[in-house]
């Protein structure tokens, strides 16, 4: 099939990971995991990597945990983190971004790079990302800190971490300060939805990761290459212990990783100038991003129509049908957004295709709001060996806020728009439940996480105001409560709720 010479395609991937056991571990920076990354990807061209890195004319950098909120960067940090990295591979691009926190935008940023590609506004684009927090636990108790310091002259468009578009004064004050108590506070809502009891879904919830270890067990880019039987992951000790109902460790992103991925896209025209070869071409072939609505707006916590729609449309626009995909990377900090696209596509559990090619978050390693640029780097590589088929990749942000998805081929295909900016307005247009901030009352529990990884116990409540229905949270350190929020199933328990200066306590009814 002959295509249009603007039509994206992407000709370069790249992978690195450190673990602290390697022999040679020197805990990296960010900076340099990118540009290991970033070498391989050049290489992986197999055309001249001096003559691609110095053609990159634009390139978007996806931004670490230290610099994705307001906290310090304490071992230092470049000022222009995608400038730092081109310099190493010989290249100066005329435009470098810092894109938002959020771990949809590997996918988001593939379809705008197509997409400026598409406009004669770019030809050849990289796409970098990495994390050190494995660097950043490995020095944090020693003497002998480095200092990551870096100023780069040059132009940069930093978008801003935007960390508040998720939370705010309120959902904070209440203890969503970290992702495991956000995801369990939609798991335990999808488990309301379904009726299950705890037991029954903490194992649905082992059974439909422990194949994905299976997969990190044998991929050498894996942070952590061990695989996990559903017995191990679903029973809580003390190596597996409790993070935030209702997850032990072992269903939980590592995020201690030291992990780097590039990818390289560029129009057929500009492929063809370098001397890539046509086997090393990739397509996407269909491609949505559509944001949900603020968390506690949502009708209900335990779904995602957002993501369901992306899911939808990403196959809409390549033009095939669930059945026809060979490959999946679905997005798996948690369970959740895995169960979500599940049932969105009708996928089991057990799908014989899998669910992961990388082997998930919480094996192959969390790198932070990079994650899904290794599954575009391993659905690139499976696709370049298995032409005509296709694979398809699920990247999700936020707290469940923004899903991603793209379905790659190697068989030639034009470049086709979404109906995005549509979607987006039909979930605008969803339903939304009234918010109290000050709560006062009685209520029951529409959904709850303890934080066992706070120095007290502390349990973490959505729930419903008996008086109007409106939705409020609340905290509860009190002992009765939190027994039953950890060792019971307290959803649709009656409540007491207080308002205070520091926000709403509960109490059991």
């Amino acid at each position: 099939m002959a295509v249009d010479e603007r039509t994206p395609v992407i000709i370069g991937v790249g992978q690195f990971t450190e673990r602290i056991d390697d022999p040679d571990y020197r805990g990296m920076s960010a900076v340099e995991l990118a540009t290991a990354a970033a070498r391989a990807a050049l290489q992986d061209t197999d055309a001249d990597a001096v003559q691609v890195a110095a053609a990159i004319d634009t390139v978007f950098g996806l931004r670490q945990f230290e610099i994705s909120g307001p906290m310090p960067a304490v071992l230092g940090k470049s000022n222009n983190y995608p400038r730092s990295v081109m310099r190493r591979i010989g290249g100066d691009p005329a435009r470098v971004v810092l894109e938002p926190v959020g771990g949809q935008s590997p996918q988001k940023l593939v379809t705008e790079a197509g997409n400026t590609i598409v406009a004669g506004e770019a030809d050849v684009v990289m796409i970098m990302g990495s994390e050190a927090g494995s660097t950043a636990k490995y020095f944090a108790d020693r003497d002998d800190k480095p200092d990551f310091t870096e100023n780069i002259d040059g132009q940069l468009e930093d978008r801003g971490h935007q960390i508040f578009s998720y939370i705010d004064e309120y959902t904070v004050a209440h203890g969503l300060t970290g992702a495991p108590v956000q995801y369990g506070l939609l798991d335990n809502a999808r488990r309301a939805r379904l009726g299950h009891s705890v037991a029954r879904y903490r194992r649905e919830m082992a059974e439909l990761f422990a194949p994905m270890s299976k997969v990190a067990a044998k991929n050498p880019f894996s942070s952590s290459p061990v695989e996990r039987s559903v017995e191990e992951i679903e029973t809580v000790t003390d190596e597996n212990r409790m993070i935030c109902d209702p997850y032990p460790r072992l269903l939980v992103a590592r995020d201690t990783v030291n992990q780097g991925a590039a990818a390289i896209v560029t129009s057929v025209a500009a492929a063809r100038r370098l001397g890539v070869p046509e086997r090393n071409w990739v397509y996407l072939h269909g491609h949505s991003d559509v944001v949900e609505q603020p968390l506690l707006d949502r009708a209900d916590l335990g779904a995602a129509p957002a993501s369901a729609m992306a899911a939808h449309e990403a196959l809409r626009v390549a033009g095939i049908d669930v059945d026809q995909v060979a490959t999946f990377d679905l997005y798996s900090c948690f369970p959740f957004p895995v169960f979500v696209i599940c049932d969105a596509l009708g996928l089991a559990p057990d799908d014989p295709r899998g669910l992961t090619l990388t082997g998930g978050l919480p094996y192959f390693g969390g790198p932070g709001n990079s994650y899904s640029l290794h599954a575009i780097a391993e659905t690139v590589a499976r696709m370049r060996d298995t032409p005509g088929r296709f694979g398809f990749v699920g990247a999700n942000g936020g707290i469940a806020s923004k899903y991603s998805a793209g379905v790659y081929s190697a068989e030639p295909a034009p470049w086709r728009q979404s109906r995005s900016a549509e979607l987006n307005a039909q979930v605008v247009a969803l339903p939304t439940v009234p918010v109290t901030k000050r709560a006062d009352g009685t209520g029951t529990i529409e959904t709850y996480s303890v934080r066992h990884d706070w120095p007290v116990r502390t349990g973490i409540i959505v729930g419903r105001l008996d008086a109007d229905g409106s939705r409020f949270m609340a905290t509860s350190e009190d002992p009765d409560l939190v027994a039953v929020l950890a060792e019971a199933d307290p959803l649709g328990a009656a409540v007491t709720v207080t308002s205070t200066e520091n926000g709403n306590r509960a109490l059991l009814r």
